[in-house]
This record gives C-alpha cells, sequence and structure tokens, in this order.
C-alpha cells in the first residue's frame, strides 16, 4: 500500500530544529494551506488547514537556516497518524478537542520570486545558489 500527501502553503511560524540522541536533524513546520470556495448560498467562504510537518536531515537543516514565517512552502509526504490510523487529537487549553494533520516530508520545496530568495542564497526552486567561483566551495 502507498498514499502520498502533497501541500502548498505559508508557514504559520518560523521552523523549529532539533537533533535527535542519534544526531539526526529534525526541523518542525506549521503550514497552512487555503482553500476560497462558495457556499450553498453563493458566499464565499475562506478555509485554512493547518498541518504539522517533520523535515528530517539536511533538509531539516536548510529549511531552519532559510525558511522563515510567512514563507511559502511545497511538501510531499506522507502523513503520520494516531495509534489507531487517525489525525492526532488533543484537548486545548480552554477544554475544548482539537486535532492536527501530521506530515512527515520526504521533498520539501521553497517556493517565491526571486526577489524573496536571492537575499538568502537561494534559487527558486529551493537550491542553494551556485558558488560564483570554486574557492567558495566549503570542500
Amino acid at each position: 500500500m502507498f498514499h502520498k500527501i502533497i501541500l502548498v502553503g505559508n508557514l504559520g511560524r518560523d521552523p523549529e530544529m532539533r537533533y535527535t540522541p542519534s544526531g539526526q536533524a529534525v526541523t518542525n513546520l506549521n503550514v497552512a494551506t487555503n482553500r476560497r470556495y462558495s457556499d450553498s448560498s453563493g458566499e464565499m467562504r475562506d478555509e485554512t488547514v493547518w498541518f504539522r510537518v517533520s523535515v528530517w536531515g539536511k533538509q531539516a537543516e536548510a529549511a531552519n537556516q532559510y525558511l522563515r514565517k510567512g514563507r511559502q512552502v511545497l511538501v510531499e509526504g506522507r502523513l503520520v497518524p494516531d495509534e489507531n490510523g487517525n489525525p492526532r487529537v488533543w484537548t486545548r487549553q480552554d477544554g475544548t478537542p482539537g486535532t492536527s494533520f501530521e506530515v512527515s516530508a520526504q521533498t520539501l520545496r521553497f517556493l517565491g520570486g526571486r526577489a524573496e530568495t536571492e537575499d538568502v542564497g537561494m534559487d527558486s526552486s529551493g537550491m542553494g545558489a551556485a558558488p560564483e567561483n570554486a574557492e567558495d566551495i566549503p570542500f
């Protein structure tokens, strides 16, 4: 069996990176996806769905270094269910129930225009800009 989820959305806050006890980097992102639709009465409605995304390894380090709140990203990955195969259910501080959709990212692409990415040394594909000469390569 196989499933894949593809999200395009904006970061709701700055990335949070940590390292596992084995030394692997993991960065957590909160991604908001938006949809505008017309309801049965013809009134326009906006719907926002939030996803908690975990990014691993080198992608996690790049995400932590270059992404900030509001930046648009594309995430390809898989849903991470609770032990029953459902979204994670939790209780808010006011006592009401909440749920969260959790995604383990396999691919993360930084989106946005060139002007947005030039300041952080990234090109529009989300890959690092090539060094101008061989002396700038760190290895």
